[in-house]
């Protein structure tokens, strides 16, 4: 008979808990905590990192733009054989676009010049004051020479972005710029001057333009 094997126990495992510090750092510039994630693209900042408060107020940039061709106004109407020659028409209002900064439709005086800013990185002029496509009724006389399905409209090229603006504070006889934008960074909306014309389906119109977004409509 042969005798019972002693038992040997398999040894426990050792674990080891690496303990990890998580060391906050907070980037102090003139007395602001700048907590940028790495994956967030820098803010642009003042070209000068003090500023004299008796002369300088605020400093702003465009951090991106989005240009979007609106119809305002339209109306479609059959011109039918012989009734071509000059109509008078009062177009219907299908949207609106407001000049807007942070959702607020009070534009200041230091906003209009972001607009200046808008316009550079566009390329065309926008709004830089309190404005609005409703202003005024869009009506106008056409003369059709030829009949055909044609599209009359009022549009505009609406901008929207995001922008950021510093406040030169006092400190001492000097002072520093410290970002003041409700939440780091806002929003704004604008518009370039309205247009009106006529469409119609016996023409092609480019994309991207307000008389394609007009010529759309007319479902050719």
């Amino acid at each position: 008979m042969t005798p019972p094997q002693p038992t040997t126990r398999p040894r426990p495992l050792r674990r080891t808990i690496a303990s990890t510090a998580v060391v906050l750092t907070a980037f102090t510039s003139f007395g602001l905590a700048n907590t940028t994630s790495a994956a967030a693209a820098p803010l642009p900042e003042p070209p000068n990192a003090t500023c004299n408060p008796s002369t300088d107020t605020v400093w702003n940039d465009v951090l991106s733009t989005k240009v979007e061709a609106v119809v305002t106004d339209f109306s479609a109407i059959n011109v039918a054989e012989g009734t071509t020659g000059q109509r008078s028409e009062t177009l219907t209002r299908v949207d609106t676009v407001t000049t807007t900064v942070n959702k607020n439709t009070e534009i200041e005086a230091s906003a209009s010049f972001l607009f200046f800013k808008v316009s550079a990185k566009v390329g065309f002029n926008v709004q830089t004051t309190t404005s609005s496509t409703t202003t005024t009724t869009a009506s106008n006389s056409w003369y059709f020479n030829k009949p055909g399905y044609y599209g009359l409209y009022r549009g505009t090229r609406k901008v929207t972005g995001e922008w950021v603006q510093y406040t030169c504070a006092r400190a001492g006889s000097t002072g520093f710029w410290i970002n003041t934008t409700p939440g780091g960074t806002g929003t704004y909306t604008t518009f370039e001057v309205p247009e009106q014309g006529t469409v119609s389906c016996a023409t092609p119109e480019p994309a991207g333009t307000v008389r394609g977004a007009a010529r759309q409509r007319l479902s050719c």
